[in-house]
């Protein structure tokens, strides 16, 4: 009698063990807690970064805390630290400024708290991560198109934010490129200059200032956020689609105006596969595991453990294949602007 009670007993301690386990596990999972800076929600592009990477991380039990800065580094600084006296378990950011935010890194550290660069590096710290695209290909394909379409011109060149380290690497690709025909005359650079903030209005005035002092024939915008900006120029001096422009990021706007005519091609990276590696990686982090990487990037103090995704390069001919296809925009919003019966068929 004594040996059952004593059998019970322990068979409901165990149970009891068991059930306890599930719970601090389940509770250890939910309390997996994410910091996530970023440098602003203007553009339809980083909407998509946010939510889609938001999506990933629950699906994976972790909870995410977003911080948006607005384009300021102050705000941006103030923020991360927020955040960290959250004591959130990893801290994901991007950047406003690529050597400002190096601080948000030493001190997320300095709390013991792994750190990861989203789609933009910070230089001159020990960030634990760089999750993005190949930038330097990036260029080259805005840079390869341009050259296959206008070999021979005068090309205007509005570069990205100069604080944003993927500015740099965007530039480094398509001048790449561009090189050689410049150097034997077929190509002049007759404006080069730098988008404060990306802003499309800033692109604006710059393509206003290259317009109203040459011919152009080819335009390489770093996004499809400056891209905008310069064509709004170009349309209102009545040369649309009598312009070659680049863009990246493949925005709806920019998709709508690739199959209008008004802009030439841009480059679509898979930003919900970015979020998806991203999230994990954070993840992995926060269980103190570590992460796979496929390359290394050097931000001035370390090479960085990176995870980078290859770009595409989509103009008219392929936006329904890779746009539409892929679900990354709908059909009848990318074609809105154009008369049904030009729209592609399956």
């Amino acid at each position: 009698m004594m040996n059952r009670s004593l059998a019970i007993i322990i068979a409901v301690i165990l149970v009891a063990a068991i059930l306890g386990y599930v719970v601090l596990s389940r509770k250890h999972e939910d309390s997996l807690r994410i910091g996530l800076s970023m440098d602003t929600l203007q553009e339809e592009r980083w909407q998509r970064d946010r939510d889609y990477f938001i999506e990933h991380a629950r699906e994976l039990g972790a909870a995410v805390s977003v911080q948006v800065a607005n384009s300021s580094d102050d705000l941006q600084l103030q923020q991360c630290q927020n955040l960290i006296t959250q004591d959130v378990d990893v801290l994901v950011i991007v950047p406003h400024n690529q050597k400002t935010t190096a601080k948000a890194v030493k001190d997320a550290h300095a709390a013991n708290i792994k750190t990861i660069a989203y789609d933009r590096m910070i230089e001159d710290c020990d960030v634990d991560l760089y999750v993005s695209f190949d930038g330097v290909r990036v260029g080259e394909l805005q840079g390869e198109y341009a050259v296959k379409h206008v070999p021979k011109g005068n090309y205007v060149i509005i570069n990205g934010a100069k604080t944003d380290h993927n500015a740099h690497l965007f530039r480094e690709g398509y001048m790449k490129v561009l090189k050689p025909y410049i150097e034997r005359g077929d190509i002049v650079i007759v404006h080069d200059e730098w988008a404060l903030d990306w802003e499309p209005g800033n692109a604006r005035s710059i393509m206003e200032n290259a317009l109203a002092n040459n011919k152009v024939d080819a335009v390489v915008a770093a996004n499809d956020g400056t891209a905008s900006g310069a064509i709004q120029a170009i349309r209102a001096e009545g040369l649309e689609e009598k312009i070659l422009v680049t863009g990246q990021d493949a925005e709806l706007a920019a998709c709508q105006r690739i199959a209008q005519g008004m802009q030439s091609m841009t480059v679509y990276k898979d930003v919900k596969e970015l979020a998806r590696l991203a999230a994990a990686a954070a993840v992995k982090f926060a269980e103190g595991k570590e992460v796979e990487t496929n390359s290394v990037i050097n931000n001035g103090r370390i090479d960085v453990p990176s995870l980078l995704i290859e770009p595409v390069s989509v103009n008219k001919d392929n936006l329904y294949e890779i746009i539409v296809k892929s679900g990354f925009h709908k059909k009848e919003d990318v074609y809105k602007y154009v008369p049904r019966s030009e729209w592609p068929t399956d």
